[in-house]
């Protein structure tokens, strides 16, 4: 008939979130392990260089990402270890990692950024380089790899975003309650039969009294 529009069901809806939940948590899987891994190789390569004047003429300088600031590297970690704690905890615990893990991104997005343009880790080498304290680095040029590092952080803000949204959703690492909260009942053993030995040799495995039934 025209003019009718499907209604959906309770069903229907709960199968929509549990596509959306594989989705979003294989995103922020992907998103969250290749960002950490992006920013902390970008540190490690170089980032700015330079030259600084000493007796005998220029002297080349360069300085590593790590150099310059230490602190993408080390949110990056913080943000690979919140990506993985995210499956160990629930509801409002879920909730404070997953934070945890946007916040982790957003940081190393700012301190990449911040560090682009800086040259302090190149003046310092500078002043080591003529024994001036006062001497600052000359011909300072900047790479690519603090905007890489950043991207690295974009991906990891990305996946703490998604956990914020989707992550109640998500399974936990812990099998011992059922989707609705209640404990698994334990298996009771079987019952022993006083005729069969291997009953009997069981039972006192785990240690009980085979006499007492």
């Amino acid at each position: 008939m025209e003019g009718v529009t499907a209604v959906p069901t309770p069903r229907s809806e709960a199968a929509g979130s549990a596509r959306g939940g594989r989705l979003s948590l294989a995103v922020a899987l992907l998103s969250g392990a290749l960002g950490a891994a992006v920013a902390l190789l970008a540190t490690r390569q170089q980032w700015s260089e330079g030259t600084a004047t000493v007796a005998g003429g220029a002297f080349p300088l360069t300085a590593q990402g790590s150099d310059v600031t230490g602190v993408p590297a080390a949110l990056a970690v913080v943000g690979l270890a919140a990506l993985v704690a995210v499956f160990a905890v629930r509801r409002a615990g879920r909730f404070a990692v997953a934070a945890l893990l946007a916040l982790s991104g957003a940081g190393t997005v700012a301190a990449a950024l911040f560090g682009a343009s800086d040259s302090g880790a190149l003046d310092e080498k500078a002043a080591e380089a003529s024994g001036d304290t006062s001497a600052t680095v000359e011909a300072l040029s900047h790479t690519a790899w603090p905007y890489v590092a950043a991207v690295g952080g974009v991906l990891l803000l990305l996946a703490g975003l998604l956990a914020l949204r989707y992550g109640r959703l998500w399974p936990a690492m812990s099998g011992r309650y059922e989707r609705g909260g209640t404990p698994r009942p334990r298996r009771r053993p079987a019952p022993v039969d006083p005729d069969r030995p291997e009953d009997l040799w069981k039972a006192l495995d785990r240690g009980e009294d085979p006499t007492s039934a």
